[in-house]
């Protein structure tokens, strides 16, 4: 009796391939931000669990994964500043998947250089862990993309310590699921390491999703340094508007933290997530006032970006808009970049801000400025 061979080519979920796209769409501006960099010699981008490569949707297309969609970005950002390195390190423990992604890569050139490799991905971590204090002015950018709430913060806290980035995809519906009725000893054990604290005491945690956002987002803090860090992290939901994980991405470098809630919107569609919310939100302002009550905050949009800034800066004249950016620039989810018109739109059609230019009477130059109603 014959066995039908299984196939290491897998089906991306929707919420899948936009986490697909947001990553691409980070570095490939990542990439051209720090290649213009003179302090900059060179790009590191290391996928240490990045599967096959290549997937189907749901109508059967093939569709192109994290590890080749970036490798084809960067061999770009190779060819355009040819005085700097790309090396980009491609990692899955099944040998069978890395035989398939490599079908699908480019080929190395003289300051391209792809490196394949069949190892735990913790093994890989902490050889190139070990390297990062030796390195100068490369600049790293680490995926860390387990497929269950497994995260094992010994192996990723070189990376934390030194200039780089780190990106983790927290598979929070894990827990939220199983850790009430986990019997098996590994099972615990996966949880205390992720989670760096007792079984016994995350078993409350329950179905709380937030307790478990929160507890990462400390451990990441604590093991990040003495330097100011900005973390970020967006929710990626199922067709059934279930909570499948948060990308969370960590970094020291604040123009990373503003491009990636910049990427993030983008390619949701101007909103925070993937979750299928309320439409037609913006119709007029008495709509949006019997509805702001049941703001959704697993899913904002861009008119929630100015009743924030309306609240902040409510009953305030004159204000630069430079510095309603700034409050933006440090805001864990809403983006400063990226959607400004829209922003803008929003506070005046619905907020009665009024826009207008004033000569600056300390500088004699013009300058924009916004006054904001009571």
């Amino acid at each position: 009796m014959s066995t039908r061979k299984k196939s290491v080519i897998s089906r991306a979920s929707p919420h899948t391939i936009k986490k697909f796209e947001i990553i691409e769409e980070y570095i490939k501006s990542w990439a051209q931000k720090l290649m213009l960099n003179d302090s900059c010699n060179g790009l590191v981008f290391i996928d240490c669990m990045c599967n096959c490569g290549v997937y189907t949707d749901d109508n059967g297309k093939t569709v192109n994964g994290t590890a080749v969609r970036v490798s084809e970005v960067l061999l770009e950002v190779a060819r355009t500043y040819t005085d700097k390195m790309v090396y980009i390190y491609l990692n899955d423990k099944d040998a069978k998947r890395v035989d398939e992604l490599e079908k699908h890569l480019p080929q190395n050139e003289r300051n391209y250089q792809i490196v394949t490799s069949r190892l735990d991905a913790h093994d890989l971590l902490k050889t190139i862990g070990t390297q990062l204090y030796e390195t100068g002015h490369l600049h790293y950018f680490l995926l860390y993309d387990p497929y269950d709430a497994t995260i094992n913060w010994e192996a990723l806290l070189p990376f934390f310590r030194n200039w780089g980035e780190v990106m983790i995809n927290h598979m929070v519906s894990d827990p939220v699921r199983a850790i009430t009725s986990a019997k098996k000893k590994t099972t615990k054990e996966k949880y205390e390491n992720t989670y760096l604290e007792d079984f016994e005491k995350l078993v409350p945690y329950g179905s709380d999703k937030k307790a478990y956002e929160a507890r990462v987002e400390k451990i990441i803090y604590s093991l990040k340094g003495a330097r100011r860090y900005y973390v970020s992290a967006f929710p990626f939901y199922n067709t059934q508007n279930s909570l499948v994980y948060n990308l969370i991405h960590c970094t020291s470098n604040k123009e990373g933290f503003k491009l990636y809630k910049k990427s993030a919107w983008k390619v949701f569609g101007a909103q925070s997530s993937t979750k299928h919310s309320v439409e037609n939100r913006q119709l007029s302002f008495d709509f949006y006032v019997e509805i702001a009550e049941e703001k959704d905050e697993s899913c904002l949009h861009v008119i929630d970006i100015a009743k924030y800034l309306q609240r902040s800066f409510r009953g305030r004249k004159q204000v630069p808009l430079d510095e309603m950016w700034e409050l933006l620039d440090n805001h864990p989810i809403f983006p400063s970049e990226g959607f400004r018109n829209e922003i803008k739109n929003d506070l005046t059609s619905l907020f009665g801000a009024k826009i207008e230019q004033i000569v600056n009477p300390d500088t004699g130059k013009k300058e924009t400025v916004i006054s904001f109603s009571q």
